[in-house]
């Protein structure tokens, strides 16, 4: 029903974006029946990206038409630590060094799903 994938201009190494395999733009479409299923997984995302990325918490959030780059709904799920930089609605991107750095990134969260989803 979702599928998750790294941001390619993440906020903070981690960020991941996840979206209903369902083509809707934006909340406001979501079918009923959709909703327990994209917010369970974004609530294990949240917990996975936290522990795979040993950050302190995770800001999850979705645009809705205005500043949603992409007309198709996706939630942000991003780690934060104190003092990360993140003030209000300035946020610094950051870059991967490389393809290994993405796919050590990718690695630590979908670890951190299995080990958490095994709990659920």
């Amino acid at each position: 029903m979702t599928i998750a994938f790294l941001d390619h201009r993440p906020l903070f190494l981690g960020h991941t974006l996840l979206v209903p395999r369902q083509h809707v733009e934006t909340l406001t479409e979501l079918p009923a029946a959709l909703l327990a299923p994209l917010f369970g997984t974004a609530q294990l995302l949240a917990r996975a990206v936290e522990e795979g990325m040993k950050a302190q918490g995770t800001f999850v959030a979705m645009n809705n038409k205005v500043s949603q780059s992409v007309p198709h709904l996706h939630v942000h799920v991003i780690p934060r630590n104190k003092k990360d930089g993140m003030r209000g609605f300035f946020w610094p991107r950051q870059q991967y060094k490389d393809d290994s750095d993405i796919q050590a990134v990718q690695e630590a969260i979908m670890a951190a799903v299995r080990t958490l989803g095994s709990r659920v």
